[in-house]
């Protein structure tokens, strides 16, 4: 598999025989991986190249500088308020993020430090593994930017950590730390940042050194699970990117710019 036509991930082999897939969301600021266009669609696509590749028994999803993933690049949410086409591919990419993460056939090891929101806490919190930094934040900003909490939220933290728990989160944008995402059962482990990334590499390896046929279909079965939310993830992923095109969407947005609270108007 020719891994070098992605440019916003790097993507490298390690662990035994070279099985194990790092792949690495980069940060083009110099500061936290923010999904544009390009690695909005490139974090959907890679799960089927990884599926599709023989020589790969597992895979870690780390992010490179300050933090796990800084969520969407703000000109790319403003192109899908402003654009249906644009709306509409990007609402395609993200249905196909959540559906081929969880229908990759090789078990993903997800290391989230620093701040973790936006596509790749998508792929960070459906990973079938996921290991957090205890200082790690995670936040689902959907409400935050004035649009439902589609994408992962409704699918997996239900399920997670309970209905209260989510509801909680999810509708109030209050963040999580990695040590309150392990007791709640959001994340499968929390451990201090310097031990994140060599914890994730361990359980990669037994992972990768395991019965594969065992390992995969338990990921299969377990994952059915999910498959089950798929009318609710539907849903939510339609009201979402109906809210792209109304009036909040725009204040988000602004106040995000500005560095400001949100003034929303009455629904």
């Amino acid at each position: 598999m020719d891994y070098s036509r992605y440019s916003t991930l790097s993507i490298s082999r390690r662990g035994p025989g070279d099985s194990v897939l790092d792949i690495v969301m980069r940060a083009a600021n110099g500061k936290l991986p923010t999904a544009g266009h390009e690695g909005h669609r490139e974090l959907a696509e890679i799960w089927r190249d990884v599926s599709a590749d023989d020589s790969v028994r597992c895979a870690v999803l780390r992010g490179e500088g300050q933090g796990f993933s800084g969520g969407g690049d703000l000109s790319l949410v403003q192109d899908m308020a402003g654009d249906f086409e644009v709306r509409s591919r990007v609402w395609k990419e993200a249905r196909d993020l959540v559906y081929n993460v969880i229908n990759c056939d090789k078990p993903i090891v997800s290391a989230l430090h620093g701040p973790a929101v936006g596509a790749g806490l998508v792929a960070g919190l459906l990973a079938d593994i996921p290991i957090a930094a205890r200082d790690a934040k995670i936040v689902d900003g959907h409400t935050r930017l004035g649009v439902a909490a589609g994408d992962h939220a409704a699918i997996v933290w239900p399920l997670l950590c309970g209905l209260a728990k989510a509801k909680y989160y999810l509708m109030l944008c209050e963040p999580v730390s990695g040590e309150e995402a392990e007791r709640i059962g959001l994340v499968a482990l929390a451990v201090e940042r310097e031990q994140l990334l060599p914890k994730a590499y361990e359980i990669a390896d037994r992972l990768a050194q395991g019965s594969q046929s065992a390992i995969r279909w338990t990921k299969y079965s377990l994952n059915n699970w999910l498959r089950q939310a798929g009318p609710n993830f539907d849903t939510s992923l339609a009201l979402e990117f109906m809210g792209f095109g109304g009036p909040d969407v725009r204040e988000g947005i602004a106040s995000l710019r500005d560095k400001r609270a949100p003034r929303f108007p009455g629904a």
